[in-house]
């Protein structure tokens, strides 16, 4: 997890920087500056989080630069066998998305079924046969 929060942190100064030259640059305009400014915040967030998740795990077969390929062997997680919510959620977000060109109010049935759905999928593992 080192080298993906490295990937994240080294460009925030980056965009910190080039966002304040950009500001002072084109007297604040506001789409390009805060868009430049939300990109730092987002890398440095981001890398922030991997950093603070590579501190809590042991280190990976893909950190070790003498690693094997069978060392990542095994398990990778848990995956549902067989689940339609993702279709479900995919749907919802087209009919999100025709609101958007449409009109608002299917925007808003959308933005509904795509809760719904989301809801369902998080815990399609709660019931049922699977229940825990």
């Amino acid at each position: 997890m080192k080298f993906e929060a490295k990937l994240f942190l080294f460009p925030t100064p980056f965009f910190v920087f080039i966002g304040i030259v950009y500001a002072l640059w084109s007297g604040w305009e506001p789409v390009g500056s805060t868009a430049l400014l939300l990109t730092a915040g987002l890398t440095g967030m981001i890398g922030f989080y991997l950093w603070l998740v590579g501190r809590r795990i042991d280190p990976r077969p893909e950190d070790d630069a003498f690693g094997e390929i069978e060392e990542g062997a095994g398990d990778l997680g848990v995956y549902s066998p067989g689940s339609w919510w993702p279709i479900a959620i995919a749907a919802a977000g087209a009919i999100c998305f025709l609101g958007l060109a449409v009109g608002w109010w299917l925007f808003y049935i959308g933005s509904a079924l795509t809760v719904i759905t989301l809801v369902g999928w998080v815990y399609e593992f709660s019931r049922g046969q699977h229940a825990h």
